[in-house]
């Protein structure tokens, strides 16, 4: 299975649940880091959250397969990610 439709996966049911009709900002910032950001700045980013060291080494070893996406491929996930939150309620 690819990649990509696992991370749609995941931010629909975390964009889209019916306990949760409001998309935080930093859950977008998270993405877009996800897709966008380098590693070292991204895992600084994820200190924040308080993670155990082996969720933030998991959640990088997939970043790193993610990284290997051509720039074309980032950015049509990146627009349909963005049509997604507009169609769970965030504008």
């Amino acid at each position: 299975m690819r990649l990509s439709l696992p991370v749609l996966l995941v931010t629909l049911a975390l964009c889209c649940y019916e306990g949760n009709a409001f998309v935080c900002s930093s859950l977008i910032d998270d993405l877009t880091g996800f897709f966008w950001k380098p590693d070292e700045v991204y895992k600084a980013k994820l200190q924040k959250y308080n993670a155990p060291p082996e969720a933030v080494e998991a959640k990088m070893e997939v970043k790193k397969c993610v990284n290997q996406f051509s720039f074309v491929n980032k950015l049509l996930l990146t627009k349909t990610l963005g049509k997604v939150l507009v169609k769970c309620g965030f504008t």
